[in-house]
């Protein structure tokens, strides 16, 4: 349990690993104050080698005043105190690779917390203090320097605020997403060096890898031009200079035989492709999968560009059906419209659950049985939905930045329920929990879910216990109607009846009202329902089969 494929050598685990994303301000209570901590992490660590998992990657667990889900870093060499301390990082560290499995943390590089000591000092210094070359600081446009100094877009979507906060000496300084996250200036060298010292400040700490949050927003056109007039190269998004940046971090990863992950939005494959040769990332998030709607053409496009993309530069795919920024894939797939997009997202959609569920259980089968690492959201192994929050308990400054339109990122963010008979479904002991649980939050705890056969929790165990029979081998589509999907990939482990160990193994999604007939196969492994009396998979239903 929460080893890697033995077809991989050991250090090659993140080719084809299961990790478990650990959202820690709603994983588990370890304290009672309603707030998750790294002691609620610790006591949960059985829970996730029993799952399988081969890493858990953590969002931003260091100091931070909160005002974008500890994206707004003040510290990266100190833990939160809400979330515990840097020797309890250290010790949860150990404890998870003593039970086979690693740890990946957050670096979020495009900018800093406002409490930031650099950002402090910059304040502190005035216009044209060198303290402010570490951001970017600029005066107005305007008779007066009453306007911002370009026209540069906010990158929370659905909203219209500007990316330039002016100060009362005059100054404007850039931040892309909100002011309490002021924008680092890459061209710097001494931002460079800082955040090298960062990772090797936290591989000392024994860490497996790094998520890097927007990777392709660091380096900005010194000139800071318009959109409006220069939108070729783009100011801010997908610069050459970036390379240069990874390929100096990468040197360090490689020291310590770390691994990056990089959340890299682009829509042109080519680029994209560049941030994963072998001397730079060692893989990137895949968006086109996980905004891709239910549909089977849809589906498999979306597959054959991710397999095409990566393959040029070697790179190991990633699949993901959501995150702590999307909608939960319950929810999403019981819609009318099952695709994800920031734009669309509004109050009172309505949803399906009962569907939702149903394709839900069957993506996670697809997902699972597909060429590369898979990341796992906390609570989609427990089935939960999105949540709907109380207006006047949102958080998430995607809502407040766009004047009530968009919902915000908080109901994917709700504390888990661990124990269904326990105040706040088990999530902990004493104080209500930062974020309201939905009435229902105790049907689907983990306690509930654990000895039911017909649980999302026990498909989930039994799918990543059987992933390894798929083996490392390439994904090759099966002949079917349109409305199904089938591939077959080569095992790595022979059955009974097949001595010399080269055997397939098929993944089979039917989206078709119709049942389907199964491909011809020896045995099957596991489905995401039942079948019907005929031995037909139904419709949103997927199998595992042996070939």
């Amino acid at each position: 349990m929460g080893q890697p494929t033995p077809a991989f050598s050991d250090h090659e685990w993140w080719r084809s690993a299961v990790i478990y994303q650990v959202y820690v301000r709603s994983f588990a209570d370890g304290d009672g104050d309603g707030t998750g901590d790294l002691a609620g992490v610790r006591s949960r660590l059985p829970y996730l080698a029993e799952l399988g998992v081969d890493a858990l990657w953590f969002n931003p667990w260091y100091r931070s005043p909160m005002k974008d889900g500890g994206y707004d870093v003040a510290d990266y060499r100190a833990i939160d105190p809400a979330f515990g301390t840097l020797a309890e990082a250290e010790k949860l560290i150990a404890e998870a690779r003593s039970l086979g499995i690693r740890t990946i943390i957050d670096i979020v590089p495009n900018h800093v917390s406002d409490r930031h000591p650099w950002f402090r000092a910059a304040l502190a210094a005035g216009p044209g203090g060198p303290e402010r070359d570490l951001f970017h600081f600029r005066p107005g446009r305007g008779a007066h320097g009453e306007l911002p100094p370009n026209d540069w877009p906010s990158q929370f979507a659905g909203t219209t605020e500007p990316v330039w906060t002016r100060l009362p000496d005059g100054d404007w300084y850039l931040h892309l997403f909100t002011p309490e996250q002021p924008d680092l200036n890459w061209a710097h060298p001494a931002v460079r060096r800082e955040h090298e010292d960062v990772l090797r400040f936290w591989f000392d700490r024994g860490v497996a890898g790094v998520r890097i949050d927007s990777a392709a927003l660091l380096a900005k056109d010194p000139d800071l031009p318009d959109l409006a007039t220069r939108p070729q190269p783009h100011p801010f998004v997908d610069r050459d200079e970036l390379h240069d940046i990874y390929r100096s971090w990468r040197a360090v990863a490689d020291a310590y035989g770390g691994v990056f992950v990089g959340e890299v939005w682009l829509p042109d494959a080519e680029r994209f492709a560049r941030y994963l040769r072998p001397d730079e990332l060692h893989t990137a998030f895949n968006f086109a999968f996980l905004s891709c709607p239910w549909h089977p053409g849809r589906l498999r496009t979306a597959i054959d560009t991710t397999l095409a993309e990566h393959a040029p530069v070697g790179a190991p795919a990633t699949w993901v059906l959501c995150n702590h920024d999307v909608t939960r894939t319950v929810t999403r797939y019981g819609r009318a419209d099952t695709a994800f997009d920031f734009a669309t997202k509004a109050f009172g959609t309505p949803t399906d659950l009962a569907l939702g569920t149903r394709r839900a259980r069957a993506a996670a089968l697809l997902s699972l049985a597909l060429p590369g690492s898979v990341y796992l959201y906390q609570g989609e192994e427990l089935g939960l939905p999105e949540a709907e929050i109380p207006p006047d308990r949102i958080q998430d400054p995607m809502y407040h930045r766009s004047g009530g339109t968009d919902p915000g990122r908080d109901g994917c963010r709700v504390p888990l329920p661990w124990a269904a008979d326990l105040p706040y479904a088990g999530f902990g002991s004493r104080g209500e929990p930062w974020l309201p649980q939905p009435p229902d939050w105790p049907s689907y705890a983990a306690d509930r879910q654990e000895y039911d056969p017909g649980s999302m929790l026990t498909l989930y165990r039994k799918a990543i216990a059987l992933r390894p029979r798929f083996g490392t081998g390439p994904l090759n589509w099966l002949p079917t109607p349109d409305d199904v999907l089938a591939f077959s990939r080569p095992s790595d482990a022979g059955g009974p009846n097949d001595p010399s160990g080269a055997s397939r193994v098929i993944c089979v999604v039917n989206f078709s009202a119709t049942p389907a007939d199964l491909p011809a196969h020896s045995e099957l492994l596991l489905s995401s329902g039942p079948l019907d009396e005929a031995g037909r998979l139904p419709q949103d239903t997927a199998a595992w089969l042996r070939a």
